[in-house]
């Protein structure tokens, strides 16, 4: 039962991905959503079933669906393990991915390709969830590059934008980055241990050199640093707000941006090995969380600044994964998922009302025309500033103090400042979107109206998550949380911890540095809102820098994006001139040295060789209709193949023919 159990889990969403994929034209949009969060909700059903039976025996169990590649030494399983860190997993991608779908129902209502968005939202979560139910590193690597798949449809859901498909495709480029460090850390590790099953390097990581050790944690952390979009490689988050919001809360926030601190924690027995590895996770953590944070203070498209907030909190999962605080990183990831989801979808709810408006110099004076909106963005507000006792000061805090009580006092400096930013732009955006005159177009004034019930319901469940939901790490460090997780996270920063005492007296002045945030954000938009005007207009350089994202982007695109261009320019150049122009001098060797009498024979040679060019392209065209996306034709063609591939074997063994044989 428990391994029937495991398998629906992810064989639920992709039953409805095929159905909806294959056959959702024949049905109406109404089966169709029904279809995407029923598998979802079921999905979720199944592994609270799954998460109950683990916290009872306290096992970790591996479920073999089936052999996938056997050859030699080698066997890879297309399996699943279950242990503590998997079910939080389950619970958090089928959770939270439920009530997104479900709020889905009401935002999309009326979009063209509302079947399509359904297929890829539970396309997305078939990828997620065997990313963080694989037993070993390929299935970890189909999941992986699944939900980037996804996130590239999802992004770009409205193609006939520019900005979408450009959007889509910077995601999809900077991921693959990212993931070529990926794969050279799976190449590793099959070379080292000759397996690529978690159990077994786990068990055999001793054997390790701390250069092998290191070499590997470095290259996961770059497949990591691409898909948690860390700097270098956050650019590309911020430009996926391009999609519908219900994506930017399910991939960009609460699930698929989690994949790479999923990642750090499962293989964290490698990284104990690497100091420097370790080191550099943390660095690069805090360093972004500061970063994004500054650029967060400015901007004004409202589901961007939820787009920086959500860099800088999963540099704060890094940071603790840094510092060998596992269990406060997946304890933040869970509460980060909450909170966030909460704050994408309401600010959702806020660009439904408006008519699609997002840009909060529009917006002003909502509390009033959208209370209910108004009230669970507040507690979503609250939760991601760190303020007592809500979800994010149990988790935010709590690697906050973890890094001063382990002598991290640098990085703790970087995430104090950080929060205090944090709680800063996330109060300047409650109150420029609900509070103070309304700046609102007339016209859109008119239509503004409350969400539907359908998409309020969700927001209050996620609301009351991101309240109770640090109560489970009560007390910090010795919680439940952390001592269901502790057979799978437990680490070299774990080994001892510091008085209860002294981190909840940290945790209380990370609560003060929040209300300070949260001072001077009322102070600058709401008593004295010209004072913010006047600080902008008294640095202007400054202000400009921090709009304009420190200006990575046109950096990235003068010293990348411009030469790689000049370089396909100077290939095809080369190819025009230079090949060409070999051709041409082998034909004049050809012809015993005589030069062309005149200009004839050149053009001959340049004709055949694009004649040949033109053919192998007409050819090409001509057997890409082979693929026609039909499933039927595949079929069609399998059985022709296995027909000759018989008749080709019975020639070769008898002497006769199929045909020759049945005559017989």
């Amino acid at each position: 039962m428990f391994d029937l159990l495991v398998t629906l889990i992810p064989a639920l969403p992709l039953t409805a991905v095929l159905l909806n994929g294959l056959l959702g034209t024949r049905y109406s949009h109404e089966v169709a959503h029904r279809l995407g969060w029923g598998s979802v909700a079921v999905s979720f059903l199944c592994a609270i079933v799954v998460f109950a039976d683990t916290l009872k025996t306290g096992v970790a169990q591996e479920v073999t669906v089936y052999t996938w590649i056997f050859g030699g030494d080698l066997t890879i399983n297309l399996a699943f393990l279950i242990d503590p860190l998997t079910c939080i997993m389950l619970l958090v991608v089928t959770g939270v991915g439920f009530l997104i779908h479900l709020y889905s129902v009401g935002y999309m209502h009326g979009e063209r390709g509302f079947t399509r968005f359904f297929t890829y939202m539970n396309l997305f979560m078939v990828s997620m969830l065997l990313l963080v139910m694989g037993n070993n590193y390929l299935v970890l690597f189909i999941g992986w590059e699944g939900v980037g798949l996804c996130s590239y449809l999802l992004i770009g859901y409205y193609y006939d934008r520019v900005s979408a498909a450009k959007a889509a495709t910077k995601a999809f480029v900077v991921n693959r980055i990212g993931d070529a460090g990926f794969l050279l850390a799976i190449f590793l590790v099959f070379v080292n241990f000759n397996t690529l099953d978690y159990t077994q390097v786990f068990a055999q990581a001793g054997k390790l050199s701390t250069e092998t050790a290191t070499a590997i944690a470095i290259c996961l952390l770059i497949g990591a640093i691409g898909k948690s979009a860390q700097i270098p490689l956050y650019t590309w988050l911020p430009d996926a707000m391009e999609g519908p919001t219900p994506v930017s809360a399910l991939i960009h926030a609460a699930t698929m941006v989690t994949a790479g601190v999923y990642m750090i924690v499962r293989n964290h027995v490698l990284y104990d090995m690497a100091p420097v590895a370790m080191t550099t996770v943390a660095w690069v953590g805090g360093l972004t969380a500061l970063f994004a944070a500054t650029i967060g203070l400015v901007q004004n498209d409202i589901k961007r600044v939820l787009a920086y907030s959500t860099v800088s909190q999963l540099g704060y999962m890094f940071l603790a994964c840094g510092i060998g605080a596992y269990a406060a990183a997946i304890f933040h990831l869970m509460t980060h998922a909450f909170f966030k989801a909460l704050l994408f979808l309401s600010a959702g709810s806020v660009i439904h009302a408006l008519s699609g408006e997002q840009d909060i110099r529009k917006m002003g004076g909502l509390k009033a025309k959208i209370p209910w909106t108004h009230s669970l963005f507040l507690v979503g507000t609250l939760a991601i500033a760190g303020i007592f006792p809500l979800a994010g000061f149990w988790s935010k805090d709590e690697i906050m103090a973890h890094a001063f009580t382990h002598h991290y006092y640098a990085l703790y400096a970087i995430a104090v400042l950080g929060a205090f930013l944090t709680s800063f732009y996330m109060f300047r955006l409650t109150y420029l979107t609900f509070y103070g005159q309304s700046r609102v177009d007339h016209h859109v004034a008119e239509h503004i109206h409350e969400s539907p019930t359908v998409m309020i319901g969700p927001l209050v469940v996620l609301a009351v998550l991101s309240v109770i939901g640090g109560f489970p790490g009560v007390p910090p460090e010795e919680g439940w949380f952390h001592h269901f997780l502790r057979p799978a996270t437990t680490g070299v920063g774990e080994e001892h911890s510091a008085g209860l005492g002294l981190v909840v007296a940290l945790m209380s002045a990370a609560t003060v540095i929040a209300l300070m945030g949260w001072g001077l954000a009322h102070y600058l938009y709401s008593v004295r809102p010209e004072a913010a005007q006047r600080w902008a207009a008294g640095a202007p350089r400054a202000y400009q820098t921090l709009l304009n994202k420190y200006y990575v982007d046109e950096i990235y695109d003068l010293l990348v994006v411009k030469p790689t261009k000049r370089l396909g320019m100077l290939c095809d150049w080369f190819d025009r001139t230079v090949i060409d122009g070999m051709v041409l001098g082998v034909w004049r060797v050809t012809q015993s040295g005589s030069a062309f009498s005149t200009g004839f024979e050149k053009y001959v040679i340049y004709g055949l060789i694009n004649i040949m060019g033109y053919a192998n392209h007409l050819s090409a065209r001509s057997w890409r209709k082979l693929q026609s996306g039909m499933v039927h034709h595949y079929a069609a063609m399998i059985v022709a193949g296995l027909f000759i591939l018989v008749h080709l074997i019975l020639v070769w063994w008898t002497g006769s023919s199929v045909i020759g044989l049945a005559l017989r």
